[in-house]
């Protein structure tokens, strides 16, 4: 398996002094070089003698020698730069697309590797490296799951990037949408964003003083004003909906599909109506603007600008066509509010931060986390279970990168858990693993 390769390369679980080419020149490694996930050769930068002669290039990685050909490096100029073809099989000779027939090294996977990653990769227990999880220092834990936070925010923040380019490069846009997707809280949070995307930045600003035409705008958008208005609609809707068809034909706006909205097993408060409700006197307060958020220091700052209240209408009803009822407080309680904070809040602080190439806002970003309370849910209780403790979002948000990107997709051998697994003696796995059952 190629993936066993490029592990035993990568942690150098070759025998040393006994390598040779498979033209019988011995092969030295003064260095593996750097593993490469991008296009291109494995391993870059890697330091080599082979045949007394001293190389400094890339190393590519298959398991059969005719694997070279079956992915056309062959004709691709990129891989000139290989210096030794590792295998696991040479069924033939390779050249480069300049002609180079390259040296090739047999590398065998040693057994303890196979047999190790063979009960890793078929352990039925969650997480399947359970058996050392125990046995690791406290900081070997917490220094990979600090890795792993600032990789799960790299990767959010990626998804704003193309969030920016989709609104026009404006910071004050994606602070908007990113906000209001995370007011779905998870079951609407598509419908959140497609409806913050379909919003008219130009007319919400020139509108921004007047609430009841920010809700226009709001629930027309929405598409929840495209009703015929009868004898049960309350006066506040026709309201609403004249005023909408006169800003949509202003502005040419379009609503979304109203089917995007869910209501299926949810409480009447946590409707998307009230929910758009509370969006717009955040932003009609002035809220929701980037300074607002980059001038709050901390958790205790954050809290109070999502403090939310409804207009008049609101306070009394669930929908528009609900009968009036003493509904509870249209606040936002503090763990949704810390909620937000986390998922909206946190990654455009670390992404303006990288932005700007501001140290500050970047570091503000973590201690945020490091503030907030660990989340509370399968994946957390998983890990707890195993003997990983997690004390903040920071590491919450940490064990949801390890399972999502590691556990999951099965890629223990780039994670460090995995590795220390790897490196255990397999005799003491199964005994280990046999007391746990």
């Amino acid at each position: 398996m190629e993936y066993l390769l490029h592990y035993t390369w990568k942690h150098r679980l070759f025998p040393f002094g006994d390598m040779v080419t498979t033209h019988g020149e011995k092969v030295e490694v003064m260095s593996v070089g750097m593993h490469n996930s991008d296009g291109g050769p494995d391993f870059i930068g890697a330091r080599l003698k082979i045949g007394g002669v001293e190389w400094a290039g890339n190393v590519e990685i298959h398991m059969r020698s005719s694997d070279w050909y079956r992915h056309h490096h062959d004709t691709d100029a990129a891989y000139d730069t290989v210096v030794l073809h590792v295998v696991g099989e040479a069924d033939r000779e390779v050249y480069t697309h300049s002609g180079v027939c390259l040296p090739q090294l047999v590398l065998r996977v040693p057994d303890e590797v196979n047999e190790n990653y063979e009960r890793l990769n078929h352990a039925d227990s969650h997480p399947r490296c359970q058996a050392v999880l125990r046995l690791l220092p406290r900081v070997s834990i917490t220094s990979w799951l600090s890795s792993l936070c600032v990789e799960r925010l790299h990767s959010r923040v990626d998804q704003l990037d193309v969030r920016r380019g989709q609104l026009g490069q404006s910071w004050e846009d994606v602070a908007f949408v990113t906000v209001a997707r995370n007011f779905g809280f998870g079951k609407n949070g598509d419908a959140f964003e497609r409806w913050a995307m379909a919003l008219s930045t130009s007319a919400m600003n020139k509108h921004r003083d007047d609430l009841f035409q920010v809700e226009a705008l709001f629930f027309g958008t929405a598409g929840l004003l495209a009703a015929e208005a009868d004898a049960s609609m309350p006066d506040y809707y026709r309201r609403l909906q004249a005023e909408w068809k006169y800003l949509s034909r202003k502005f040419g706006l379009k609503p979304i599909d109203a089917t995007a909205w869910q209501f299926l097993r949810m409480r009447p408060q946590n409707f998307p109506y009230t929910r758009i409700a509370q969006l717009a006197m955040l932003y009609h307060d002035g809220c929701l603007g980037m300074s607002r958020i980059m001038g709050a220091q901390n958790v205790e700052e954050l809290m109070p600008l999502f403090d939310t209240s409804l207009s008049h209408f609101w306070q009394t009803h669930y929908t528009f066509s609900s009968e009036p009822v003493r509904r509870r407080s249209g606040q936002l309680s503090a763990a949704s509010k810390r909620l937000i904070i986390l998922n909206s809040v946190v990654p455009l602080l670390f992404a303006y931060g990288r932005y700007r190439s501001d140290t500050a806002l970047v570091d503000r970003a973590l201690s945020l986390l490091d503030e907030l309370p660990a989340e509370s849910n399968h994946i957390t209780r998983q890990w707890q279970q195993a003997g990983v403790e997690c004390r903040s979002a920071a590491d919450s948000q940490a064990l949801y990168q390890l399972t999502t990107r590691y556990c999951e997709a099965k890629d223990c051998l780039h994670c460090r858990f995995g590795h220390e697994y790897m490196r255990q003696n397999p005799g003491f796995l199964k005994e280990k693993r046999e007391d746990e059952k």
